[in-house]
């Protein structure tokens, strides 16, 4: 094969940027066997890892060291890959397969099998397959629209862009990712939340003081001050009062620039193209829509296919139906909120609370094991899917060429599609090895034993009396700041430590461009994505030699 044939394999793309580079094919054969390869080995990593300790690790950065190792090959095969966009691809794939196969496939097939209902386990696996395309599907067309900026921090996907670029440019980047990607590891290894601490270096200031409040507050409300929050329903009352008034901000977003088309349109000389803010929100308006109505769809699949329609009454029947799917559409927006801002995403606790609401309101046992699958699965794929394309516009020159930035997202799109598959296939013939030796994710047995115990009265006081507080603060934060759900997100998570590597991460970045001038802070981004790096390849290391024993 020529050297041209053998780039082409790898690297020919219908779309170029300014300078004449053609953007890489996903479907390209060169990129298509890798990814698919890599696709393989992240669905089973993430499902082997989920059973066995209960998390799912980045494998974002696995892909593209992957797509870079093969680059520095001397062989004529594997030029093709030294392009940071084929990187990117690669990245792509490996996360989604990786996230889709544990928590949008395999934590939800895990809720019917535990309680008993073997025969939805199938039904089931059809249904979250289509949600979870549909979840990444969904974050596609939102992102780079008021509610997803592309500006916005997506901590992991820049530090896998960062970690891209230093091994295609070298130089001081490469030298100030390196300390950042050692310090991360040796904290990584002494216990201590590394990505905690480099997201708060790039996070935008308010976010990450409410997330470290949280935080705080979590580790030390039982020990200082005698509070079980869980018991109290604090962090879950909070996140629901910070998500409605969230979903209010988001409608308010797509109303005003219907506003603004409209005032335009009455004015003269209003012919001209709108502005690219209106056409986010009028793109934004559009897939909140479909994506309603796709979960609508699903929720019908779902409660038809696994029997649990013939447990309702027509009336509950379709009360169910628009619950789940605003459920499950509400959870994909918090969860994607919550991990644009802090690089957390809460989703088994934000689906617990759909739950926990569903069981208030008195749907049957079967319709509630198919709401907590059915939510569980929304939200993963749509945050991975955000880090992912954060990678890609910081590497395409964060939009600078908008016709190859397009292109380059829709070709993120195909190969994040290939992971998907993969995944699914991965799942459905290893799903029974899993459940034959008694393994699933630790956190089914938290969904099956709150259906179990049924409503409460208590429960409900509590969720309304913390969802209160929780509004205000989203309220007061506004929609851009969205202080209510980080710091809800915050009191969520129990990550011993990360409350104080968020207040050191801030105190760093203030004190930063003071002591070492106000060129510093390129240097930051860069330093913070190596230690969000080092954290996540020691964790994976750890994970899986932990699996392995």
């Amino acid at each position: 094969m020529s050297t041209d044939a053998t780039n082409r394999a790898v690297t020919d793309a219908p779309h170029t940027a300014a300078d004449g580079a053609r953007h890489p094919r996903a479907l390209a054969p060169g990129n298509l066997i890798l990814t698919v390869v890599l696709s393989v080995f992240g669905a089973v990593v993430g499902v082997q890892l989920l059973a066995t300790l209960g998390v799912t690790p980045s494998t974002s950065l696995i892909g593209a060291l992957a797509a870079m190792t093969l680059a520095r090959v001397p062989l004529v095969a594997f030029r093709g890959f030294r392009s940071v966009h084929a990187q990117n691809l690669a990245q792509t794939s490996i996360s989604s397969a990786t996230f889709g196969a544990a928590n949008s496939l395999f934590l939800p097939i895990g809720i019917p099998f535990l309680f008993g209902m073997g025969d939805m386990i199938v039904p089931m696996l059809i249904g979250v397959s289509v949600a979870m395309l549909v979840d990444a599907w969904l974050l596609y067309r939102m992102y780079d629209t008021p509610a997803f900026p592309a500006k916005n921090p997506w901590p992991l996907g820049l530090a896998a862009a960062e970690a891209i670029r230093a091994g295609d440019e070298g130089g001081r980047r490469a030298k100030v990712l390196g300390l950042g990607l050692v310090t991360g590891l040796v904290g990584a290894v002494f216990s201590l939340p590394m990505s905690a601490f480099g997201v708060a270096l790039i996070g935008g200031f308010g976010a990450m003081a409410a997330f470290g409040v949280g935080l705080l507050f979590t580790q030390y409300a039982d020990p200082l001050f005698g509070l079980d929050l869980n018991a109290m329903y604090l962090p879950h009352g909070m996140m629901i009062g910070a998500g409605l008034v969230a979903l209010v901000q988001v409608g308010r977003t797509i109303l005003g620039a219907r506003r603004t088309n409209a005032a335009r349109a009455g004015s003269a000389g209003s012919a001209g193209a709108p502005e690219g803010a209106e056409e986010g929100a009028r793109r934004l308006g559009r897939s909140m829509r479909l994506g309603l109505g796709a979960y609508l769809a699903i929720s019908v699949l779902l409660a038809f296919g696994t029997g649990a329609a013939t447990h309702m009454s027509p009336g509950m029947l379709i009360g169910f139906l628009v619950y789940a799917s605003v459920a499950a559409f509400l959870h994909e927006l918090l969860v994607g909120i919550a991990s644009m801002h802090s690089g957390w995403f809460p989703a088994f606790a934000i689906a617990l609370i759909t739950l926990l609401l569903g069981i208030l309101i008195g749907f049957p046992p079967k319709a509630l094991v198919v709401l907590s699958g059915f939510t569980a699965a929304t939200g993963p794929a749509f945050a991975d899917m955000g880090y992912d394309l954060k990678t890609g516009y910081l590497l395409r020159g964060e939009n600078a060429d908008p016709a190859f930035e397009l292109e380059g997202r829709r070709q993120q799109l195909i190969a994040a599609m290939i992971g998907f598959g993969v995944a699914i296939v991965v799942v459905l013939v290893s799903y029974r090895m899993f459940f034959d030796n008694g393994q699933t994710a630790p956190i089914d047995a938290a969904y099956v034993a709150a259906i179990k115990a049924g409503p409460s009265v208590e429960t409900a006081k509590h969720l309304a009396l913390w969802a209160i507080p929780g509004a205000i603060v989203q309220l007061v934060g506004g929609s851009k700041r969205q202080l209510g759900i980080l710091l809800a997100t915050g009191l969520l998570i129990t990550t011993p430590m990360a409350g104080w590597m968020v207040a050191a991460g801030i105190a760093a970045r203030v004190l930063a461009p003071r002591l070492l001038g106000r060129d510093v802070k390129g240097d930051l981004e860069v330093f913070a994505g190596g230690a969000i790096a080092g954290d996540a390849l020691y964790s994976f290391g750890n994970g899986v030699f932990k699996a392995a024993k």
